[in-house]
């Protein structure tokens, strides 16, 4: 995942791009960068940093002095370095992209065999953000460009360009990742988190539709090309787990939306239970409308220490991730001791934090161990936006279990998982039985699409619900 801001206006822009963009570090992990425009000297100043060993902050802040201008942009991601520079006949600008390309090698040998080149490799792999930049230089403006890189790329994608003439911004085809525009008295900002610029004085102006494109000057900001009528697949689990809590997509906001979930569960379930608790940080929401839905007291039996295990604090190694997440949550067995206790979470993927979790709790002195997902199981990889992206989907749980109940092949069978998919058939019975067996819980919960979808409030076919189902309103595109 990754997110961005962008601003522009009569005065100086980096401190709001500095903090802006730090207040997307929940999105990404592992490089940062910022990009600045200063029109009284017509230069572009960029760094791009590594965040995997450090935070945002602690990489950038020493730079900040050399950023002059008043128009500026920033970008955390999970993908290879951004901005890049670009020049060409259509000028000169920095670009950031958001989403996941996934016929990112086919556009490639295209663009090779049409005599352009390519030369940003991150780990011998075709940097996606210069793929785009080459796609939207092919044509005579930016706008056909732009066009041109959403018609032929298959996945998703939303970009922020700074020009020489103000910051251009296009949300993705489909609406997958929000782009929401913010103003204040002496300048306009566009970001992927409106949470992101609530500090900044900025206040909400409105959200990009599907495919818009916009120019940010400081007088204003001008529609290049209306959205797509009749495209939105707005990805469900950016309410679920990637948004922060303050954060509004659609006119929906990201606490609500889980308080939702979480009051829903709470009201049809009839556990027995002595406290209920969130997992820091995106289960803490559900667990507070389970709280009262199931008219339970709330308790924090799990904290997170974050003094020196920040959210962009990760190692790239996946065995040594799973250890910090681990060290971030620590139980408070006073809580526990021979409590039952209602545990919520945002998702199981892997499974390794539900182990860690369970076994935190048993070792605390819990009498028993409930625990209820905000959302359905997950079963099918996202080619959208990169979650859940892994080198196998065997690497989901769900599949995992498919495997040990059915065998290899029913696992690796799409149409065979949608039985398993299908809320309280037989089959998802039995798997979600199982993965509660795995783990030592005394029940496991998972909440039902259709509660999803209610909470979430958007009508059903502009919801993406994918990784859940398998299912989209349209094909891959």
């Amino acid at each position: 995942m990754a997110g961005f801001f962008g601003s522009i206006g009569k005065n100086p822009c980096i401190n709001d791009v500095f903090y802006g963009t730090d207040y997307h570090s929940h999105l990404g992990t592992r490089r940062a960068g910022i990009a600045t425009y200063d029109a009284s000297s017509g230069t572009f100043n960029r760094v791009i940093h590594s965040i995997s060993q450090a935070s945002f902050r602690a990489k950038m802040e020493e730079e900040l002095p050399r950023f002059i201008g008043n128009a500026g942009i920033g970008i955390i991601s999970d993908t290879d370095a951004q901005p890049l520079l670009f020049n060409s006949h259509l000028g000169r600008f920095a670009l950031s992209t958001v989403g996941r390309i996934a016929n990112l090698e086919e556009l490639a040998t295209e663009i090779l065999q049409s005599d352009m080149h390519l030369s940003e490799f991150s780990s011998g792999k075709v940097n996606p953000t210069e793929l785009v930049g080459l796609l939207i230089i092919q044509k005579d403006s930016i706008v056909e460009g732009i066009r041109n890189a959403q018609a032929k790329i298959k996945g998703s994608l939303s970009l922020i360009m700074l020009t020489e003439d103000g910051i251009v911004c296009a949300r993705d085809s489909w609406g997958r990742t929000p782009v929401i525009l913010g103003q204040k008295e002496d300048a306009y900002c566009v970001v992927s988190e409106s949470s992101s610029f609530l500090n900044l004085g900025y206040t909400h102006l409105r959200d990009l539709g599907p495919g818009e494109i916009v120019r940010l000057r400081p007088e204003g900001v001008q529609q290049l090309a209306e959205p797509y009528q009749d495209h939105m697949q707005m990805c469900a689990f950016l309410w679920v787990y990637y948004g922060f809590p303050t954060s509004n997509y659609e006119g929906r906001n990201v606490e609500d939306v889980r308080n939702y979930i979480g009051y829903a569960m709470g009201k049809e379930d009839d556990t027995p239970v002595d406290c209920c608790c969130g997992v820091p940080d995106s289960g803490i929401g559900m667990a507070v409308g389970y709280s009262e839905g199931h008219n339970v007291i709330y308790r924090r039996a799990i904290s997170k220490y974050t003094p020196t295990w920040p959210r962009s604090f990760m190692p790239a190694n996946q065995n040594m991730r799973d250890l910090v997440a681990k060290m971030k949550l620590i139980q408070n067995n006073a809580i526990l001791r021979d409590r039952r206790v209602l545990l919520c979470d945002d998702s199981i993927v892997r499974g390794t934090q539900l182990r860690d979790n369970a076994r935190c709790l048993i070792e605390g002195g819990a009498r028993e161990i409930h625990m209820r997902i905000a959302c359905p199981p997950l079963t099918y990889g996202c080619p959208f936006i990169n979650f859940s992206e892994s080198k196998s989907v065997m690497e989901l749980i769900t599949r995992r279990v498919i495997a040990e109940l059915e065998g290899p092949e029913a696992a690796l069978n799409d149409e065979r998982v949608k039985v398993y998919s299908t809320t309280d058939s037989p089959e998802y019975k039995q798997m979600i039985e199982r993965i509660a067996e795995k783990f030592g819980l005394n029940s496991l919960k998972f909440t039902k699409l259709e509660t999803l979808i209610r909470a979430i409030g958007l009508p059903r076919n502009q919801i993406c619900t994918h990784c859940f189902d398998g299912s989209s309103a349209h094909t891959l595109k």
